[in-house]
């Protein structure tokens, strides 16, 4: 079974969206939630979180930035394309419900990540602060639908070419300093974003949760290529996440892992083959 690619959008020169037809797929999706997509029989598994899902329209959408072989791939492919496995929704939904205010950040491609969490908070009646942070202005994504989903929405670059200048951590360091207080802050981006977000909310005595998404390779916990150390133990972001208390992480341990496979993902854009040896050309 192939799944047809209905819409694609570029957000960015090297970031854009992709909305797939799958039904049963949209039909249970959550935030927090993933999916493992393959382009073909050649191609290697890679996981996406899910940006969006449409349950009357039967679609989930994706958002992608190109960073190696097969996100490389993708770009290549328009509407009326298909990919053949697009498998889901995997991973653990992220507990929302009881929160009244809360503080939802996304530090660039992680913002995508971040809507459906704002999206869904606002629905349960939540008061939403939302704080992303980007390069630059031409790096900013979503904006327009992350205005629909907050209360307060704080864009910040780090050359201040969008009008406010610093990480996002200044940011919410501000709005703690103002006497904000938070039942909880959802983070989501780079690692180093995510433990700075932790640092500071555990300064503050406020619950962090983060999503973490290491290599993957079956999305099911078998190959254990997704292991993150959480208060000292191991688990594996693919079946026990990929949403974890972010006080508890070991995050030198995962900025170690992040670094292993960078050679490796290098070398197979430049060659233009799969990490199985494929190819591009399938022969």
């Amino acid at each position: 079974m192939a799944y047809k690619i209905l819409k694609k959008a570029d957000l960015t020169p090297q970031i854009f969206l992709l909305e797939i037809e799958a039904p049963l797929i949209a039909r249970k999706a959550e935030p927090g939630q993933f999916i493992v997509l393959r382009i073909d029989e050649y191609g290697e598994r890679v996981p996406f979180t899910i940006a969006d899902f449409d349950r009357e329209k039967g679609t989930v959408t994706v958002i992608v930035q190109v960073v190696g072989k097969t996100t490389k791939d993708l770009s290549l492919l328009s509407a009326g394309d298909t990919v053949l496995d697009f498998a889901g929704p995997l991973g653990m939904p992220t507990p929302l419900q009881g929160l009244k205010k809360v503080a939802v950040i996304g530090g660039g491609l992680g913002t995508a990540i971040a809507y459906p969490q704002a999206k869904k908070l606002k629905a349960l009646g939540a008061e939403v602060t939302v704080i992303t942070g980007f390069r630059n202005r031409d790096c900013i994504i979503l904006e327009k639908e992350m205005q629909k989903v907050s209360d307060k929405l704080i864009i910040t670059t780090d050359d201040g070419s969008n009008g406010v200048q610093g990480f996002v951590t200044d940011r919410l360091r501000e709005e703690l300093e103002a006497g904000e207080r938070f039942d909880e802050v959802i983070a989501i981006g780079p690692l180093v974003m995510m433990g700075a977000v932790c640092k500071l909310t555990k300064e503050y005595d406020i619950p962090a949760i983060v999503s973490m998404n290491p290599v993957m390779i079956d999305g099911t916990g078998m190959c254990g290529g997704c292991r993150v150390v959480v208060g000292g133990e191991t688990k594996f972001a693919c079946v026990d996440g990929p949403d974890f208390d972010g006080h508890q992480i070991d995050w030198d341990a995962a900025l170690k892992r992040q670094q292993m496979f960078k050679e490796h993902e290098r070398r197979a854009c430049e060659e233009g083959t799969c990490r199985i040896g494929r190819s591009n050309n399938h022969g």
